[in-house]
C-alpha cells in the first residue's frame, strides 16, 4: 500500500476532516438539493487537465495528498466535482490508496488514469506519473480539439448552404411565381422544380413533418449505432472517407500512440498498456485491431506483426515499431511516432481548413446561382418571343 503521510499527519488530517465532515453534516441536515458526487458523475477533459496538473505540484511540494485535495476541493466552482475530491480525501486519511479511491468514480477517472497511478504508486514515482498523466491529458484535449475545429467547417458549410436555400426559396421564389403566373408563360423545367420546391417548403405538412422526420432519423442512427454491426459499418465507412478519414485515423494513431508510449513508460507492460489503448480508442475499428494485436502479442507474436494485418494501419507505422522492437527501443519508437503523427494530424487540419474556404463560397454561390438562373430563365425566353 502506498504511503502519502506519516502517522502523525494521518491521525491529525484524520480529526480535521472528521470534524469538517460533521460540521457540513449539520449545516446541511435540511437541505434536499445538495449536490452527491455519484459513480455517474461526469469531468470535463479540461477540469481533469488542471486537477493532476495541480495534484503533481501538491505532491512535489511536501503537502500531504489529503490536505491537498482537501484545499483543491474548495477552490472548484463545480459541486459535484468538489464533493468528489472530499470524498477521495476522506479515503486517503482512512489510509487508503489513492488509485483504488479514484475507482470509486470510473466516469471520471478512466481505466488509463488509475493503472498509470496503481504503477506510480508501486514504483514510488507518483509525482512523476501525474504529471505523465497531466501531459497526456494535455494531448487528447488538444487532438480533441483540433478535430472539432477541423470537423466546424463542413458543418458551417451545410448550415450556411441550407439556410440560404430556405431563405430564397421561402421569401423570394414566391414573389417571382405570381409574376410567373400573370404572364401565362410555360415554364422551364428548372423554374418549374424551384417553384414546386418553394411550395414544398412553405407548406404546412413540410413544417409539420420535418422535426418528426429529424427525430426518427436520429433516434434510429442512435440505436443502428449502438450494435455491433451498426457501429463497426458506421467507423469503418468514416475511416474510408475522403480527407476526413484520413484526419480520423491520424488522429486515432497519434492518440494511441501518445497513450501506448505514457503507459509503458510508467512501467506497465505491453499488453496492459494496449488494454488501456483499446479502452481510450473511439473508433470501433481501431478497438477491433487493438483487440486482435493483444491476443497475438499475447501467443507471442510481435506487436509491429499484429499490427501490420489490418490494412488500417499505415506501413510507416509498423515498420517502426518493427525496428524499435529488434533495436529494444519500442517505447522510443513509439513516442517519436506519436510526434510524428501529431505533426501529420497539424499538417492535415490545415491543409483541410484551406480547402474548406473556397469550397464554402463555391457551394453557396452554386446554390445561389442556379435558383437565380431558374427564376429568370421564363425572362429570357419571353424576350427571345418579342
Amino acid at each position: 500500500m502506498a504511503e502519502y503521510q506519516t502517522k502523525d499527519q494521518l491521525i491529525t488530517n484524520s480529526k480535521i476532516i472528521e470534524i469538517r465532515k460533521k460540521k457540513d453534516l449539520n449545516q446541511n441536515n435540511f437541505s434536499f438539493f445538495k449536490p452527491k458526487a455519484t459513480k455517474r458523475l461526469k469531468i470535463p477533459l479540461d477540469t481533469k487537465l488542471i486537477f493532476f496538473r495541480q495534484l503533481s505540484v501538491i505532491l512535489q511540494s511536501g503537502i500531504p495528498l489529503s490536505q491537498g485535495l482537501e484545499l483543491m476541493s474548495e477552490n472548484i466552482s463545480n459541486a459535484a466535482f468538489s464533493e468528489c475530491i472530499q470524498n477521495i480525501a476522506l479515503n486517503l486519511s482512512s489510509g487508503k490508496d489513492l488509485s483504488n479511491s479514484l475507482k470509486d468514480y470510473p466516469r471520471v477517472f478512466d481505466p488509463i488514469i488509475i493503472g498509470l497511478i496503481e504503477a506510480g504508486e508501486a514504483g514510488g514515482v507518483l509525482s512523476e506519473v501525474l504529471e505523465r498523466i497531466a501531459s497526456l491529458l494535455e494531448s487528447k484535449s488538444k487532438i480533441k480539439g483540433q478535430i472539432t475545429g477541423a470537423l466546424i467547417y463542413p458543418v458551417l458549410l451545410l448550415v450556411l448552404a441550407l439556410a440560404v436555400s430556405l431563405g430564397l426559396l421561402i421569401f423570394i421564389v414566391p414573389t417571382f411565381e405570381e409574376l410567373f403566373n400573370g404572364l401565362g408563360a410555360k415554364l422551364p423545367a428548372l423554374t418549374q422544380f424551384m417553384l414546386d420546391l418553394s411550395r414544398l417548403v412553405t407548406s404546412l405538412n413540410f413544417i409539420i413533418l420535418t422535426p418528426i422526420v429529424l427525430f426518427i432519423g436520429s433516434f434510429a442512427f442512435k440505436q443502428y449505432y449502438s450494435t455491433k454491426g451498426g457501429r463497426n459499418f458506421i467507423d469503418k465507412l468514416i475511416l474510408s472517407l475522403p480527407l476526413f478519414g484520413d484526419l480520423m485515423l491520424k488522429s486515432e494513431i497519434a492518440s494511441m500512440s501518445d497513450t501506448f508510449s505514457t503507459l509503458t513508460n510508467s512501467g506497465l507492460n505491453i499488453t496492459e498498456s494496449l488494454e488501456k489503448c483499446q479502452i481510450s480508442a473511439s473508433n470501433q475499428i481501431i478497438k477491433n485491431i487493438i483487440q486482435k494485436s493483444i491476443l497475438m502479442v499475447t501467443e507471442g507474436q510481435p506487436l509491429s506483426y499484429s499490427l501490420s494485418t489490418s490494412k488500417f494501419i499505415p506501413r510507416l507505422f509498423t515498420s517502426m515499431i518493427k525496428i524499435g522492437e529488434e533495436t529494444g527501443e519500442l517505447t522510443f519508437m513509439i513516442e517519436k511516432l506519436s510526434d510524428f503523427y501529431k505533426r501529420e494530424l497539424d499538417e492535415t487540419i490545415n491543409v483541410l481548413t484551406k480547402l474548406m474556404e473556397p469550397a464554402v463560397i463555391f457551394i453557396v454561390s452554386a446554390i445561389v446561382g442556379t435558383i437565380v438562373i431558374a427564376l429568370y430563365l421564363p425572362m429570357f425566353s419571353l424576350l427571345d418571343k418579342i
